[in-house]
């Protein structure tokens, strides 16, 4: 029988593998969205169309900016989304087309070179982040609602971070490549979007098709109003430490994404097969770590292993500031262990995001997962949108040069400085220090069981009111 809409149970155990493939199929979407724009709009702004550092800077990050706002928004209207397809599916088809057609369109270039080309990319990109917004938060909620296993979210999480490595892996080393292809300036952007967008297509309709038959999860109870749901989701603890620290991490993380071109060009002097080399080396050994890290995860826990692989990743960024002295088959190793410190930092991190919003469903009785993703999500676009926004900023202050002609103008010492520093230095300070937040992330399956069999737990949280203390050994107060 059919469940009634919007409702359902979360399997307590192993999800099918057919569930587990096609959910993790939506980070084909995700990975694209989130690795291409912060590569090649950059570049494609100062490169291209010839627009100042600093100005393509704000125009790359105030639309992701906006989804500050739209997340929390998506997040409760999915909440409250009742069709025969479960509160979150049906988001996953209509906004993940409408992503991939929008995506298309920031690079068409309708208007050319000036100052009407930089505004139409500034609109085209904040109508893209909309739509992205509406697909990203439903599809993030959704593993909090698929199983309430704690060992499975894990897994579940790896499936889907292999496949966003493989997205990052295509994108990222492809995308250049098809500019290339396309004769480069405008008409290669052109061909690039196209690519990019049929992927991102590929990935809604993947993820639509194979959660068809996944639970949805019981939809209960919400705050009456998105400002109490808020405030429900910000007096989380847990939650509030894990996303600020995955917030600054994710600029800086952003930050060696936005660089690579630059890097690649003005670095390593190959601005040819350097970007797509540079990915390969990237994201490749994510891909072979990703069973080790969750065999680390499931020894040292989630939030040790989360430490320890944004050390490496920090380590990492920190080392290439001796690219220019090293050799360039070391250059791609020292990118290589960054890869590895990325894959780890990003599964336990979104591992963790579940354990928050079930310890708030426990703690309130209300399930409100959508609120919870939307904030997460907002806080993830700023930080990929901060990343691209720092590095333009560093390269207009070390006096790096736009042209449109679609190739890099030649550069001085001082703004190729900007270009290592922007690329090394600053990551490793954006992914190293919020580390010391997670001293207040003690979730853990015990604290988690114990707060679920707490029969004292506040189930009437309201804006204005405080959860009542759990004073049981292993419960925990926000």
């Amino acid at each position: 029988m059919e469940k009634p809409p919007g409702t359902g149970s979360s399997a307590a155990g192993p999800l099918p593998r057919p569930v587990h493939a096609g959910y993790a199929l939506g980070s084909l979407a995700t990975g694209a969205f989130g690795t291409v724009p912060g590569l090649l709009l950059l570049p494609y702004l100062t490169d291209t169309l010839g627009v100042a550092a600093g100005l393509a800077a704000l125009l790359v990050l105030l639309p992701k900016a906006w989804d500050v706002l739209v997340n929390p928004v998506a997040g409760r209207i999915s909440d409250r989304t009742r069709s025969r397809w479960g509160a979150r599916r049906p988001y996953l088809l209509v906004a993940g087309l409408a992503l991939a057609v929008l995506f298309a369109s920031i690079f068409a270039a309708p208007f050319g070179n000036g100052p009407a080309a930089a505004a139409y990319v500034a609109f085209a990109f904040l109508a893209t982040a909309t739509a992205f917004a509406f697909f990203q938060v439903p599809y993030v909620a959704m593993p909090a609602e698929l199983t309430d296993d704690y060992a499975e979210r894990t897994r579940l999480m790896t499936w889907r971070i292999a496949v966003l490595a493989l997205a990052i892996l295509v994108s990222g080393a492809v995308a250049p490549l098809v500019v290339s292809a396309g004769g480069d300036g405008v008409a290669g952007h052109r061909w690039m979007g196209l690519f990019v967008a049929a992927l991102i297509a590929l990935g809604a309709l993947g993820a639509f098709l194979g959660t068809r038959s996944a639970p949805t999860g019981t939809v209960g109870g919400s705050e009456p109003t998105l400002r109490a749901q808020l405030a429900v989701a910000t007096a989380n603890r847990p939650f509030r430490a894990l996303l600020i620290c995955f917030v600054v991490q994710s600029a800086g993380v952003a930050t060696i994404l936005a660089g690579v071109n630059y890097f690649a060009g003005q670095i390593l002097r190959d601005d040819e097969s350097g970007p797509t080399l540079l990915f390969v080396c990237f994201v490749g050994p994510a891909l072979l770590v990703m069973p080790i890290w969750s065999r680390v995860g499931a020894r040292l826990g989630k939030r040790t292993a989360l430490v320890v692989a944004s050390l490496i990743l920090a380590a990492g960024a920190l080392a290439l500031v001796a690219a220019s002295v090293l050799p360039t088959v070391a250059v791609y190793l020292v990118v290589a262990l960054i890869g590895v410190g990325y894959a780890g930092q990003q599964v336990f991190a979104l591992a963790m995001l579940p354990d928050c919003i079930a310890y708030d469903t426990a703690r309130t009785g209300r399930r409100q997962a959508g609120v919870f993703t939307g904030l997460w999500t907002a806080g993830e676009t700023l930080g990929l949108a901060l990343g691209p926004g720092i590095y333009g900023l560093v390269l207009q202050l070390s006096g790096y040069v736009s042209s449109d002609t679609g190739t890099a103008a030649t550069q001085s010492d001082g703004a190729r400085l900007g270009v290592l520093l922007g690329f090394t230095v600053i990551p490793a300070l954006l992914i190293a220090p919020p580390i010391l937040l997670l001293r207040r992330y003690t979730l853990t399956p015990a604290v988690l069981a114990d707060v679920t069999r707490d029969d004292r737990v506040d189930h009437g949280v309201v804006v204005g009111t405080k959860a009542v203390d759990c004073h049981e050994k292993g419960t925990m107060t926000p």
